[in-house]
């Protein structure tokens, strides 16, 4: 258990890593998309590639940012029920959930991601907006992002498993709403 909480740890690190990368982005790109506005509005001069860029930004910062958030528990889910459950049960529902659920949707995605992000790769595909970008980057991020969400679901599936035989402690934190 221990070589397997220390691979979860590693996928955590690596996973935080891409989570800061998300957050960065949406500065980014919200410096992008100020910069273009005034671009346009005040000197007459836009490009498509600037709002092609943000949209390749909008799809890094979801795609890096899930399995994140997946690791800070913060994902989305009824919690009615699942909260006023023991920690024992909350911890097979989410075994459950990762294995019957998180994991075959990731491979399912992988497998239909890779092989187009593949085939854009390969012809060089470009946007057919006129100043547009290459395609395979955003492309790209698809499968890119299931491995990461997927290899969050098995560190996470490795803590859970850990924690129900008392070799792992699970720290919950939660954000309260501003509402």
């Amino acid at each position: 258990m221990r070589a397997l909480l220390k691979a979860s740890r590693v996928i955590d690190a690596v996973n935080d890593w891409c989570g800061m990368l998300a957050v960065w982005l949406v500065l980014f790109a919200c410096a992008i998309s100020t910069g273009n506005a005034i671009s346009r509005y005040v000197f007459s001069e836009s490009s498509n590639a600037w709002l092609e860029v943000q949209w390749y930004m909008f799809a890094a910062m979801v795609f890096l940012g899930a399995p994140y958030v997946l690791k800070v528990n913060e994902h989305v889910r009824v919690d009615v029920i699942y909260s006023a459950l023991p920690e024992r049960a909350r911890i097979l529902i989410d075994i459950a959930g990762g294995v019957l659920f998180l994991l075959p949707f990731c491979a399912v995605m992988l497998y239909f991601t890779w092989p187009w992000f593949l085939e854009s790769w390969r012809i060089g595909e470009m946007s057919s907006n006129a100043g547009g970008l290459i395609r395979w980057p955003v492309k790209l991020m698809l499968p890119l992002g299931f491995t990461l969400l997927a290899l969050q679901g098995i560190s996470e599936l490795i803590k859970r498993v850990a924690a129900f035989t008392d070799s792992y402690r699970l720290v919950y934190r939660y954000e309260t709403p501003l509402q």
